[in-house]
């Protein structure tokens, strides 16, 4: 996600050839934040939609059959393929962002070295923060693709069906690492974002809030994370989807 140009590493550091004329960096910017801030919103009500099943698999299977469209259907069954689409949509809207945000990360050792120097010297919060978005950002690189390709290839979500991938198919590993990454890449890229285009005029209790935001988005999805386990743990193979009585 964008960040404030007076509060990040100078532009000889990180810019790219390609985006060097002004009328194409405010472009690949507006596209940058505009990606970030969706990508950044869907995570936060995507969190708070996965927590549903600490609330029991009655709660999470409306939920999922709602999300799903259950309700354009006879059966109030939902519709799978619309978790592919939707998850194809998110995949083309993260290699979109990924691209505008390459343009930022440095390439070259030598860059390395200057940005390492220049943060030791000046010690700027926002500019610490930007530097740990990179890196997770670059986890994210390689971690979002597999999440989703999971979802465009096995659709079917429920209570019993998640716990399954979740604990039986060992999805836990990959959530371990993705949730942290995603909840601090997002919550400070939204923070930055309003920083950038002026959303605010107190950056501070900006900032304190973004904070307080992450420990709570974390603290409901390892929370969920470890209701998912529990509830795979109980599941007898071979698993069968969850219907309400």
């Amino acid at each position: 996600m964008s960040v404030n140009e007076s509060q990040q590493p100078s532009a000889d550091l990180c810019a790219n050839k390609g985006f060097s004329h002004p009328v194409w960096a405010a472009r690949a910017d507006r596209l940058q934040s505009a990606t970030g801030v969706l990508l950044g919103l869907f995570i936060v009500a995507h969190l708070h939609f996965e927590s549903s099943i600490m609330l029991g698999k009655d709660a999470f299977y409306h939920v999922v059959q709602f999300l799903e469209g259950g309700i354009f259907s006879e059966s109030g069954h939902g519709f799978p393929i619309l978790t592919q689409i939707f998850s194809v949509f998110l995949l083309v809207v993260v290699m979109i962002h990924a691209a505008f945000a390459l343009r930022r990360f440095p390439t070259q050792i030598n860059q390395w070295r200057q940005l390492r120097s220049q943060m030791q010297v000046v010690s700027h919060q926002d500019t610490k923060l930007w530097f740990w978005q990179m890196v997770t950002g670059f986890v994210l690189f390689f971690l979002v693709p597999v999440h989703l390709y999971t979802m465009i290839a096995t659709p079917d979500i429920g209570p019993n069906l998640s716990a399954e991938r979740v604990y039986h198919d060992n999805a836990w590993m990959l959530y371990v690492l993705l949730l942290p990454a995603v909840v601090f890449h997002a919550i400070v890229g939204l923070y930055r974002v309003a920083v950038k285009w002026g959303l605010v005029s107190n950056r501070f209790a900006l900032l304190k809030f973004a904070k307080i935001l992450i420990v709570y988005l974390m603290v409901l999805g390892i929370a969920s994370l470890v209701t998912y386990i529990i509830l795979g743990r109980a599941l007898e193979l071979p698993v069968v989807p969850y219907v309400p009585n």
